[in-house]
């Protein structure tokens, strides 16, 4: 029996809409999916609208209206848009009904029976005013950590510092602006901290099923600081979400039951097509492959693979983590126009554009996506429009102008015959990229296909030939089609109307994807020639930035970080250099420092102390490459002098290295 391929994204929240910033992740995986399907895969991409947290209920009472209301409205609306950008899910559910309700009772009472569920009484938030415990959104307050005010209560939006909502100094009710008091209040808890889940999770992230760097910075989260803690998996009523059986006013956390929306979504496409639950998500016949953003790493690569197996449910076998997406080289911004959603943008340029975008600058990494304006415009008409569409309408239309709309042989010459077989190895090089993740390898060897077909077309000129013999301009034509052939072939997965409008026109079927179907269209008439794609302006940009800044703010928006500016003079006062870490070791009485030997390209290498203790070993960080502030006045830690600093982010309370590259040499200046 042939495997099944499971692959979900990540669940959109319910409680705004759709954004480019969304779309790389749907529009990649969608890709993925497409590509497995054309090439004979038995693949399913699984999604649903997480629709339950405290978010929801915060942005109904805002709005007037219920929760429910609320998800109905936007589930509606991200179908909508997701079907303007060709994103084809194979069952696209919600998680608020009665199918996810059973799953999740379901996995409460198998994860209680495997002895994982642990109830304990801790403190809480109470709000007297308003005769409720207040949950993260509904608390603000000071971090803990930075001292920013105005913060979540459970997350600080200035530093990235993570706490408990007793932490957080000085809370205020979000509803009434009282001060809540300090009650107790009885909670479960997933013992995720456990031996038995560590020595498991330790197994998991070892097992190939995380990228290297992803699974070396999930690591760190067992091994450094304090570990891991258990999961409270309750919070208390009123709560938008699933009620505990047996428990009074307690309500599943939206981080149970929304990865559970992943198996009830399946659920409900297994019931439509005949097949059992188990067969999907019990069973060694399917993989299970997960595409998330490196937002939400902790849940999909602790929690949730954790959860799954005291349930007895298949593990994922591949989490595969992407970045985030910048425009024009920033944070997407509403103030600046660039935080823009997916309805405005499909209205004023072609989505699949956007999908030839994104495929050309996907990674396997978790580096960033930068969607600059320019190169967007200059890569869609230099390689969308000149390469790909201009061969097309080129050979068709003098094949339609001049040649009665006839194809005929393809040439018999060695150099065709050379140009055929590149052609093919090319087309096999696609198809194990596709099945590999591999898009922008894929776009690249689509752009040496599109030459060959150009290139030839250049060269033998049909429009000369037609002057002194007509068959063999002809012959010119159809070697040229049998490559769009090929092009509508492998861009199907990444533009698919695109690729069905050209391969419509030459009476070409490209539901399969297969090297060995290729040069097989000849003595045989073409179809009707449409207009398949137009150039783009870079002004659509200019009116899209200057609509999306002057829209109003929506209630959900989230306040951007006051940032304190330099001029390029100061900073350029700053030296930053590469160095290369060749002795780690702790710093006695430290639980924060470590004693690092770093190589700057100097003479001698040079002592750096670094606060990373909690979050890296000497044995990780010895022999990385990390980038280092190399112009600081020495300064005297514990006793020892530190001639540098170490770079990092703090990301959810969890610092990581910035990594220059392995490939970036000792010494070099950063910039």
């Amino acid at each position: 029996m042939k495997q099944k391929i499971l692959v979900t994204a990540a669940l959109p929240y319910a409680n705004g809409s759709i954004h480019l910033g969304h779309l790389v992740e749907y529009c990649q995986t969608d890709m993925y999916v497409r590509a497995l399907k054309q090439l004979g895969e038995d693949a399913l991409f699984i999604c649903a609208d997480d629709a339950h947290g405290t978010p929801i209920e915060l942005n109904a009472k805002k709005q007037g209206i219920t929760p429910e209301s609320l998800v109905t409205h936007y589930h509606e609306e991200h179908i909508r848009d997701f079907a303007r950008f060709d994103v084809a899910f194979d069952h696209f559910s919600l998680t608020h009904n009665d199918s996810n309700r059973a799953i999740v009772n379901e996995v409460y009472q198998r994860l209680i029976k495997a002895g994982q569920i642990e109830e304990r009484e801790i403190d809480g938030n109470f709000c007297e005013h308003d005769a409720r415990f207040l949950p993260d959104r509904f608390l603000r307050g000071t971090c803990p950590r930075c001292k920013s005010a105005d913060q979540y209560g459970d997350v600080c939006e200035k530093c990235g510092a993570t706490y408990t909502t007793t932490e957080i100094i000085d809370p205020k009710c979000s509803l009434c602006g009282n001060t809540p008091v300090i009650r107790k209040s009885s909670h479960l808890f997933f013992k995720l901290s456990s031996a038995e889940n560590i020595a498991f999770l330790r197994s998991f992230i070892t097992s190939g099923a995380l990228q290297p760097d992803i699974a070396a910075f999930v690591k760190n989260w067992i091994d450094g600081g304090e570990g891991l803690r258990d999961w409270c998996i309750t919070r208390d009523g009123p709560y938008f979400g699933f009620p505990v059986p047996g428990k009074p006013d307690k309500f599943f956390y939206v981080w149970l039951d929304a990865p559970l929306g992943y198996v009830a979504s399946s659920a409900e496409w297994a019931e439509k097509h005949g097949l059992s639950l188990e067969s999907l998500w019990q069973s060694p016949n399917t993989r299970i492959e997960h595409v998330i953003g490196k937002d939400i790493i902790y849940f999909h690569t602790l929690f949730w693979p954790a959860v799954l197996k005291h349930a007895k449910m298949t593990i994922p076998s591949r989490v595969h983590v992407h970045g985030m997406l910048t425009i024009n080289g920033e944070k997407m911004s509403k103030s600046r126009g660039t935080f823009i959603n997916a309805a405005p943008f499909a209205d004023v340029v072609d989505a699949q554009a956007l999908r030839f975008y994104y495929a050309c600058k996907a990674s396997n990494d978790a580096s960033d996506l930068d969607l600059s304006f320019d190169d967007f415009v200059q890569r869609i008409n230099s390689e969308l429009v000149n390469k790909h569409v201009n061969l097309f309408s080129r050979a068709t239309r003098f094949l339609q102008s001049r040649l009665g709309n006839q194809l005929g042989e393809l040439p018999s010459t060695d150099d065709v015959q050379a140009l055929m077989y590149k052609t093919v190895a090319l087309g096999r090089q696609i198809e194990t990229h596709y099945r590999n993740r591999e898009l922008s390898h894929v776009m690249r060897l689509l752009g040496d296909i599109a030459d060959i077909g150009n290139e030839y077309m250049q060269s033998h000129a049909p429009w000369d030939q037609m002057k002194t013999d007509p068959e063999a301009a002809r012959l010119t034509c159809t070697f040229a089609v049998n490559i769009c052939h090929a092009l509508a072939m492998y861009l199907s997965p990444v533009v698919p109307r695109l690729a069905t409008a050209m391969a419509s026109c030459i009476n070409a079927d490209i539901s399969r994807m297969d090297a060995g179907l290729l040069f097989a269209l000849k003595n045989r008439p073409i179809g009707e020639i449409t207009r398949l794609f137009d150039r783009i302006e870079k002004e659509v940009f200019d009116t899209l930035i200057a609509s999306t800044a002057s829209a109003p703010v929506q209630e959900t928006e989230l306040p951007e970080p006051d940032l304190d500016r330099i001029s390029i003079d100061t900073f350029g006062q700053v030296k930053l250099r590469v160095g290369h870490v060749l002795q780690a070791e702790p710093v006695p009485k430290s639980n924060k420092l470590l004693k690092l030997m770093i190589d700057l390209g100097e003479k001698q290498p040079r002592q750096i102390l670094a606060g990373i203790a909690q979050h890296y070993t000497p044995d990780l960080i010895r022999g990385r490459k990390v980038v280092v502030v190399a112009n600081l006045h020495p300064a005297k830690l514990m006793g020892l002098e530190s001639q540098g600093m170490v770079l990092a982010v703090n990301t959810a309370g969890k610092l990581i290295v910035v990594d220059p590259g392995q490939d970036a040499l000792p010494g070099t200046e950063v910039r």
